[in-house]
């Protein structure tokens, strides 16, 4: 069953709505983790409403945190309870950027996903599994699962950017390269930054980027 998300949201400065960009949060976090960046992106993109979802569990190992699944070498679930919960936060996922598309009158074409770490996971895994193409994926701090599959099962191939920083000790940089690889392979267009000198995190040039890579898609 489907789960509803709840979640924040930045109205588009200029009144009227022509895009949507939806934060994809992190592990341990929630949507208002990344909220804040509409007001930097906002200015820049003044027809564009931002959305900010909160995962739909609380972190299997305790805390306040969410988590979009569960990671077994954090919280010692198993592998199958991951593969599980990637797949269920999937259908949570696109039923809530179906109804959120349909409630702004948009085509699939006006939503951009910005994602971060688990985040960024979930976008790369949701985004070409839509029947339609969105504007673009922007992952931060990544990872793409299942490369394997990725080329028999997209169905999309929308543009996307992948940003990592090169001292990152939680997820390590080498998986930017591997997801820049088996996406190219898939046939996307597949843009990259390296965020030098950043750890788990995105740094000003990394805003910078996905900025410009938001406003050339959602024009």
């Amino acid at each position: 069953m489907m789960r509803e998300l709840r979640f924040g949201s930045r109205a588009a400065a200029s009144g009227k709505t022509r895009s949507m960009v939806v934060f994809v949060h992190g592990y341990g976090a929630d949507g208002a983790d990344l909220l804040g960046l509409a007001d930097v992106l906002g200015e820049h993109l003044p027809d564009t409403l931002f959305l900010a979802p909160d995962a739909p569990e609380r972190c299997i190992g305790g805390g306040f945190g969410l988590q979009w699944f569960a990671i077994p070498w954090l919280d010692g679930s198993s592998p199958a309870l991951a593969e599980a919960g990637l797949d269920a936060a999937a259908a949570d996922l696109n039923g809530f950027l179906d109804a959120r598309l349909a409630e702004a009158g948009l085509a699939p074409e006006a939503l951009a996903l910005v994602g971060f770490s688990q985040g960024a996971m979930m976008s790369l895994h949701v985004a070409p599994r839509r029947a339609k193409a969105m504007a673009g994926v922007v992952a931060i701090s990544g990872r793409l699962l299942r490369p394997e599959r990725l080329a028999s099962e997209a169905v999309a191939r929308p543009p996307v950017l992948l940003l990592h920083g090169d001292q990152d000790p939680v997820v390590p940089f080498g998986d930017m390269a591997s997801a820049g690889d088996a996406l190219v392979a898939a046939g996307f267009d597949t843009f990259g930054h390296v965020m030098r000198g950043t750890g788990h995190g995105i740094s000003q040039d990394g805003l910078g980027v996905t900025l410009q890579f938001l406003q050339e898609r959602l024009r």
